[in-house]
């Protein structure tokens, strides 16, 4: 029965599939720890006349698994189950231990399966978007009166603690499928801000960086094509903000939500205030931007009266990233503001 409370928790409560991942994370006697969570090591002992060193050992094994987690990383006396779907997801594939094949074939199932499709017609039901694109630091650098919290730069520099660790889907694109078509997780993307960062500290699934190593990661997300994402608040600093996606179209939860779904992906992610656009003249059709374009926001047309073929933006489309504009060598597409600061939501 203890698989099956968790199952009902994470909200899939007749999903074999999902039953198989807890069977491989847990062996009964850790489901059965894990099922009468929340609680102190005390408390899980006393509720299931257990010999509390055993409890105690089991916890901090599921704690380094990613499948429970403590209220305080330090002194682990107290600890919950993954709060939902998405943080058992993270939680236990976005490890530097990650090198399992079986276990990730099995998240891929799923996903394809039942999970992604759920997800994103909850996400999309809610009316609320939790997260949002940030426009990539070098196509906006030079713009006027760009936001201190859509300059990912400073809002880098404002994080007190930095960590990373591997991206958890890319590291399933990696281990079960065909991996990744813009970039390589050898080379970790997933950045972890305040207690995010202290957990996966403690946990030992990444490792504490500083600023500067910070900001060689978004360079080097910026090069290969990949979209920054973050909480969807004008905070910077907040016990909400712990982490800075940077999503691929091929392996990221929101876009093979939306896919699997047949769900806008509007409805799921925030644009930017942005939005891109081409300096015909500069254009020479190399189309290099459609390459990069996560969003299917830019196609090729011959203008009246030309023999050459020229990109141009679907404006509907277009989530103002600035993808385009950092791999485009001719410097003929740029990004502009077609949106309010009231775009981006206080809290």
């Amino acid at each position: 029965m203890s698989y099956e409370v968790l199952m009902q928790r994470l909200g899939f409560p007749d999903s074999e599939l999902l039953k198989k991942i807890l069977e491989y994370l847990m062996s009964e006697e850790e489901a059965k720890i894990a099922a009468v969570l929340p609680g102190s090591t005390d408390e899980v002992a006393e509720k299931l006349d257990m010999d509390i060193g055993r409890v105690r050992e089991i916890l901090e094994n599921l704690f380094k698994k990613g499948v429970v987690i403590p209220k305080n990383f330090r002194n682990r006396e107290y600890y919950r189950f993954a709060r939902d779907i998405i943080q058992l997801h993270d939680a236990t594939l976005a490890s530097k231990h990650m090198k399992d094949t079986e276990y990730a074939k099995l998240w891929k199932v799923f996903g394809e399966k039942e999970a992604h499709a759920r997800m994103g017609q909850f996400l999309s039901a809610s009316g609320f978007k939790i997260w949002r694109v940030i426009p990539a630091y070098r196509a906006i650098k030079d713009l006027p009166n760009v936001l201190p919290y859509e300059n990912i730069v400073e809002m880098i520099k404002a994080q007190e603690k930095i960590a990373v660790v591997p991206c958890s889907c890319r590291n399933v694109t990696m281990l079960a499928g065909d991996g990744c078509n813009y970039t390589d997780e050898s080379y970790w993307h997933c950045i972890q801000f305040g207690r995010g960062a202290e957990y996966v500290i403690a946990r030992g699934s990444g490792r504490e960086i500083s600023v500067e190593e910070a900001l060689e990661i978004i360079e080097r997300a910026e090069e290969d094509g990949l979209v920054h994402t973050w909480p969807n608040t004008a905070k910077i600093v907040d016990n909400r903000v712990t982490v800075n996606c940077n999503c691929c179209s091929d392996c990221c939860e929101f876009f093979l939500s939306a896919k699997f779904a047949n769900v806008p992906m509007e409805t799921l992610l925030e644009k930017s205030r942005y939005e891109a656009y081409v300096d015909e003249d500069e254009c020479i059709g190399c189309q290099t931007c459609i390459d990069r374009c996560h969003f299917d926001a830019i196609e090729m047309y011959r203008p009246e009266g030309s023999k050459k073929f020229k990109a141009r933006v679907v404006a509907e489309n277009c989530f103002g990233c600035g993808v385009c504009v950092v791999g485009c060598e001719q410097e003929a597409i740029k990004l502009k503001a077609v949106r309010p600061a009231e775009h981006i939501p206080e809290g």
